[in-house]
């Protein structure tokens, strides 16, 4: 969970960023594009706990039930 969260941080900082740009009144395609990389970096993390996920599930012994491909699929497309 480790790379998880340094990028949920990563991700929180560059939001703060965006934030301060808004309110300076900085140039739109600056913020979009930082907005942009903010939003990617949230993607990129929710897929790492997707694809965790699905490794935990996948492993014998776990004490959680094996998700349903239907939940896996939800999982994916919640973050699409």
């Amino acid at each position: 969970m480790k790379p998880v969260l340094n990028r949920l941080k990563r991700a929180q900082g560059q939001l703060a960023a965006v934030i301060a740009m808004v309110e300076s009144g900085r140039d739109c395609e600056e913020v979009v594009t930082q907005l942009a990389a903010v939003s990617r970096a949230l993607d990129r993390a929710g897929f790492k706990i997707v694809a965790g996920g699905m490794c935990q599930c996948l492993a014998d012994g776990s004490e959680n039930p094996p998700m349903t491909q239907d939940q896996l699929e939800k999982l994916f497309l919640a973050l699409a």
